[in-house]
């Protein structure tokens, strides 16, 4: 990372630090925005170029600072005596418990889902899929590698919207939904595995895995032979 690089994430982290206590009042808004230059005591020009589309920029930091926590947690935990589907449950438990206000993501769910930063929004979520599955260890290469985000990106939306509205005492409501709903994604996976059994279906199921077999997982590396690929110094 350049000196340069390493700035700008500095600012970005006192700004994120001083936009927080406002977010709950204001939102993730021009005003919060200009209030957590003041309080950080960086200058407008400054947080403006480091954060061109300001709260936004910073909304964009909280989650992936969430999905920090989560990774650092996930690497911790000693899941070895999980089953699988236990350790995606509680994957999705520890990015929630690195919220500390609700407010925050109450917020950000809210600017998320306008318009002109639904994609802003959407590919959050996808980031955190995919590290859930990376620091799971998923290897899948072919079109596994997008029904596994995508599935999890449904149970770990609607977790989310249920968690937001739950007071249960330690939100005892929201893991068991999150159990239900990981619960069905399993049963889907069995019924996906029968059908592979049928000899009726399998014949029918084939053709299918050889046009899906054309799918590739994305390259984690972008090529440097290709125009227009770059890669941040």
């Amino acid at each position: 990372m350049t000196q340069d690089a390493s700035q700008q994430d500095t600012v970005t982290a006192r700004l994120l630090g001083a936009i927080t206590p406002h977010v709950p009042f204001d939102g993730w808004s021009h005003k919060a925005f200009r209030m957590a230059s003041a309080d950080a005591k960086i200058d407008q020009a400054t947080a403006d170029a480091v954060c061109p589309r300001g709260a936004v920029d910073l909304a964009i930091a909280y989650h992936k600072a969430g999905d920090d926590e989560m990774g650092r947690r996930l690497r911790m935990a000693d899941l070895s005596e999980m089953r699988f589907r236990d350790r995606v449950a509680a994957a999705v438990r520890f990015r929630l418990e690195a919220v500390e206000d609700k407010e925050l993501v109450r917020r950000g769910s809210t600017l998320f889902a306008l318009p002109m930063y639904a994609g802003d929004g959407a590919k959050l979520v996808w980031g955190t899929v995919d590290r859930i599955w990376d620091v799971l260890g998923d290897k899948s290469e072919d079109y596994n590698w997008y029904t596994k985000r995508g599935t999890l990106a449904g149970v770990y939306s609607a977790t989310v919207l249920y968690w937001l509205g739950d007071d249960s005492d330690d939100h005892a409501r929201t893991w068991a939904f999150l159990d239900r709903r990981v619960d069905d994604v399993m049963q889907i996976e069995k019924a996906k595995a029968k059908a592979r059994e049928n000899s009726i279906l399998k014949p029918l199921l084939s053709g299918s895995d050889w046009a899906l077999g054309w799918i590739k997982a994305p390259k984690k590396t972008p090529r440097s032979d290709m125009p227009g690929s770059w890669q941040r110094p």
